[in-house]
């Protein structure tokens, strides 16, 4: 059995299940129209697997911004499996390529997709990025999930520095129906969070989600903002914060990896949410940050409506980016 029926099978199951492969199947199109589509051209320009085509193969890989470390790794283990199994014809070629990057992103530290919730008591989650990649948006969004799911939730407006900030997270606290706690603009940061905190646990409050300011111009500025924060926070809720969320704009390709870093040394960064992934060609940034950060993409953004910020499943992604060719094999098969 293909890779490609594996995954099929795997995501065949409830209609949820369905209409979320879906979601990732319409968000990627981006990134398959140009990618995958360049991949049959390949396979129709060569017939046969050798040298060239691995060079051309990698220049596709580049041009998705899957990152030059991850590439190299990943065209050593496609010319290991192309040798162990004898492959010949190139065919077959894009099912051996979409199980190597499952095992990439699921190789490493072991880092769990899925969002940690504490069973009892009070979730403190922590958002950070630059300003102009969705953070708020990802933010409300969140919330609504959370909320759909049953959990008393608080918003936290930690951004006093951007004009309009505090406004913007009002505007989806009264959109979700979700309390807002703020201060005016200019604020002491870890001041409000410590209101916040105070609020949550008073209020019985489940998930308490903070946003914080987007500065990277001064890193010193920006680590010492954040570790304010963080101590404030711990104080209240020992633990806590109990994820801290970095918003990536997916169709920055590369300087989201740039971004990444410099956060991951400012901050304990637990988790990745890629947003404006249906807007960009360059999907594979996902793998590039998870293979050189180790760090685990919990969320992506699929859309502008509410409920396409969905959970990052690595099986719906490789099933988003290589969907044609599982209808291809369907076709043959009926054929």
């Amino acid at each position: 059995m293909s890779f490609f029926k594996k995954i099929k099978e795997k995501l065949t199951g409830t209609s949820e299940s369905v209409s979320v492969s879906e979601k990732f199947k319409d968000g990627l199109s981006k990134t398959r129209n140009q990618f995958t589509s360049k991949v049959n051209d390949l396979v129709a320009k060569y017939r046969k697997v050798d040298e060239d085509f691995f060079e051309e193969l990698e220049d596709l890989l580049l041009q998705a911004d899957v990152g030059f470390e991850t590439v190299v790794e990943l065209m050593d283990l496609l010319r290991f499996e192309v040798q162990r199994k004898n492959i010949k014809d190139t065919a077959g070629i894009q099912s051996v390529i979409s199980e190597k990057l499952v095992e990439i992103y699921e190789s490493g530290d072991n880092s769990s997709n899925e969002l940690l919730v504490q069973d009892a008591g009070l979730t403190v989650i922590l958002f950070v990025g630059v300003n102009g990649v969705g953070k708020t948006t990802t933010i409300g969004k969140l919330a609504h999930r959370l909320k759909g799911q049953g959990r008393k939730v608080m918003l936290a407006a930690g951004d006093t520095f951007r004009a309009g900030a505090i406004d913007q997270l009002q505007v989806w606290g009264d959109r979700v129906g979700v309390e807002v706690i703020k201060q005016s603009e200019g604020s002491d940061p870890a001041a409000v969070m410590y209101d916040a905190v105070r609020a949550a646990k008073n209020r019985g409050v489940d998930v308490l989600i903070c946003d914080t300011a987007g500065r990277l111009q001064n890193k010193v500025n920006l680590m010492n903002e954040l570790q304010k924060v963080h101590r404030v926070i711990e104080r209240e809720v020992p633990g806590a914060p109990h994820e801290v969320l970095l918003a990536l704009d997916a169709t920055t390709g590369q300087n989201a990896l740039i971004q990444a870093q410099s956060f991951k040394e400012a901050t304990n960064v637990t988790g990745i949410v890629l947003t404006k992934l249906d807007g960009t060609a360059k999907g594979g940034i996902v793998l590039a940050i998870r293979n050189k950060l180790k760090i685990p993409v919990k969320f992506v953004g699929l859309g502008e409506k509410m409920d396409d910020l969905q959970p990052f499943d690595t099986d719906k992604y490789v099933y988003g980016l290589f969907a044609d060719g599982l209808e291809q094999e369907d076709k043959n098969e009926l054929n």
